[in-house]
């Protein structure tokens, strides 16, 4: 195996991936500094020791952590350079190094016997033998069903797929698919959400009524009326299923924030925070954001769910990402024929069932830990 020098996997991050490595890296430092932050404080470390004390939000928690970073891990991708037959790293004319035409994650480069484990088509289970039958000849000229031994018998936990792919694999590499639909909606959502919402219920007047009407708009549309839409002119990708999921799915929790800041805004504090001459912009950034920034955090974790399980709905219809992207939907979407062949062929759906379960239940059961550390008064009742 050949071993990448500093140099090398310096410019093959820098030439072939660039964006995507930066991205990568700026979530997995946000994602850093976020937690470094949150225990930080003494209120912090409080909220995380109620969090710990309950084994299912535990759990939950480093469930959760796995997917990010297998998340992460597939984020990151180079090419490896291209080698001669003498074994030496292969160089143009100029002398400039030549990669090759794909480029590998660090999670292909982890899961490499799953990846390179490919059969001819179908195979169940830790199965040796292949699920399909071909018609072959014996000895004697006859036609006969023949179920061809395996390449890698006993090897594939979940399975292989109808080109031979292993179904492990595929699960594996839809994570980052169902991480980027949730994260990368949330942060387009909330943003539109939050400022909406505390300016409708602040100023109040022409502003909320305005808002009040944008958003009952939006909410009233039919969202698969709209993703249908949208995905049909500009095309199946994640890029464009985040952008029309995010900018159609604020509106609820704008109505929510809009109802807590028209609380927040008649509290002691503010109301002093204004006869004292505290500018507008100081009140709500000081007061009214800090207060009710518990319920976007809230409401952003338990939403994350929705929004992957969003993506097999549209995914199984057709209008969610591509084709060849790897996702649960587009696996879900394949298992609609395979369950309706004889035999039946049901690991795929299986695998991803499993692992949008694994994903779903773990962020529902820590998002409700969450809210009631941040709530005292249901600390007090548990």
């Amino acid at each position: 195996m050949f071993l990448l020098t500093a140099k090398t996997w310096s410019e093959s991050i820098q030439y072939n991936y660039p964006l995507q490595n930066v991205i990568a890296a700026v979530v997995f430092l946000a994602i850093t500094y976020f937690a470094y932050n949150s225990v930080k404080d003494e209120r912090g470390r409080d909220i995380w020791r109620y969090i710990f004390r309950r084994k299912l939000a535990a759990i939950s928690f480093f469930i959760l952590c796995f997917f990010v970073l297998v998340g992460i891990a597939d984020s990151f991708k180079w090419r490896d350079p291209l080698l001669d037959d003498t074994g030496k790293v292969s160089t143009d004319q100029r002398g400039k190094i030549i990669y090759q035409n794909s480029a590998l994650s660090i999670l292909d480069r982890v899961c490499t016997g799953i990846r390179t484990n490919n059969e001819k088509t179908y195979s169940a289970p830790f199965s040796d033998h292949q699920f399909t039958k071909d018609l072959v000849q014996n000895r004697d000229g006859d036609s006969v069903w023949h179920q061809e031994a395996l390449s890698y018998p006993g090897r594939h936990i979940l399975g292989t797929d109808v080109v031979g792919r292993d179904v492990l694999y595929i699960c594996l590499k839809g994570i980052r698919t169902g991480l980027i639909i949730g994260g990368f909606t949330t942060m387009i959502s909330i943003p539109i959400a939050l400022v909406l919402g505390v300016i409708a219920g602040y100023f109040g007047r022409w502003p909320d009524v305005s808002i009040q009407f944008v958003y009952s708009t939006v909410g009233s549309v039919p969202f698969i009326l709209i993703a249908a839409a949208y995905i049909l002119i500009q095309g199946a990708s994640i890029f464009n299923l985040c952008l029309i999921m995010g900018v159609t799915g604020w509106t609820s929790l704008c109505r929510l924030l809009r109802g807590e800041t028209l609380k927040t805004r008649e509290l002691d504090y503010v109301q002093g925070a204004i006869a004292l001459g505290a500018s507008r912009i100081r009140i709500l950034f000081r007061h009214i954001v800090p207060n009710i920034f518990h319920l976007v955090l809230i409401t952003s974790v338990l939403g994350f769910s929705h929004l992957v399980l969003a993506e097999a709905v549209l995914s199984y219809l057709k209008i969610g990402v591509g084709q060849s992207t790897y996702s649960w939907g587009n696996m879900i979407n394949q298992a609609n024929l395979e369950l309706a062949r004889e035999p039946i062929v049901w690991w795929n759906l299986l695998g991803a069932f499993i692992f949008m379960m694994a994903l779903v239940l773990p962020v529902n059961l820590f998002g409700d830990t969450l809210r009631d550390a941040l709530d005292p008064k249901m600390r007090g009742q548990k």
